[in-house]
C-alpha cells in the first residue's frame, strides 16, 4: 500500500523540521500513540494502540530516522508488533519546501500489514491508513500553529 498527500504547515522549514523530530511533539501528534521514547541518535521506540474495522490491537514498535538530508528531507522506517492481531512495517520519505512563513509538507508513505491485520481486506486498511495520516498531519498542523493537540 502506498499513500501520498501534501499539507501547509505554518513556521519556517527549519522550525517545522525540529518539531517534527521531536518526541513529545510526535507523541501528542500520532493517534492511538501511549509512549514515544528517543532510544539513541534518530532511534525511537513506541507503544501505539489502533482499530482497524473489528480488531483493536497494541502495537509495540520502532521507528528510525534518517536525517542526512535534513532539514529538506526526513526518511523515516519502523515496525510494529502487534501480538495476535499481526504486525505493520513501513516507512515514509517527507520533503519540506520552504515557503517563507510556511512550510509544505509533502509525504509518501508504504506499508505492509501482516497476520488478522491482513485478513481485513486492502481496502479497509488503506482507507484506516488514509484517515491516520490525515489525523497526524491535521494534529501536526494544529501544534505548529500554537493550537492544543
Amino acid at each position: 500500500m502506498e499513500l501520498s498527500d501534501e499539507i501547509v504547515v505554518p513556521g519556517k522549514r527549519d522550525d517545522v523540521f525540529a518539531l517534527l523530530i521531536n518526541p513529545e511533539v510526535l507523541k501528542h501528534c500520532i493517534p492511538g500513540c501511549e509512549e514515544l521514547e528517543l532510544k539513541g541518535a534518530n532511534e525511537y521506540t513506541a507503544k501505539v494502540v489502533l482499530k482497524i474495522g473489528p480488531v483493536k490491537a497494541k502495537f509495540s514498535g520502532s521507528v528510525t530516522l534518517d536525517t542526512t538530508e535534513a532539514p529538506g528531507k526526513l526518511t523515516l522506517a519502523g515496525s510494529g508488533d502487534g501480538g495476535l492481531a499481526g504486525f505493520a512495517k513501513g516507512g515514509a520519505d517527507v520533503e519540506m519546501v520552504d515557503q517563507g512563513e510556511t512550510t509544505l509538507l509533502k509525504y509518501t508513505a508504504k506499508a505492509e500489514t501482516g497476520g488478522k491485520i491482513a485478513q481485513l481486506g486492502a481496502r479497509l486498511i488503506t482507507s484506516t491508513a488514509r484517515k491516520l495520516a490525515k489525523m497526524f498531519f491535521e494534529s501536526f498542523e494544529k501544534y505548529a500553529s500554537g493550537g492544543n493537540v
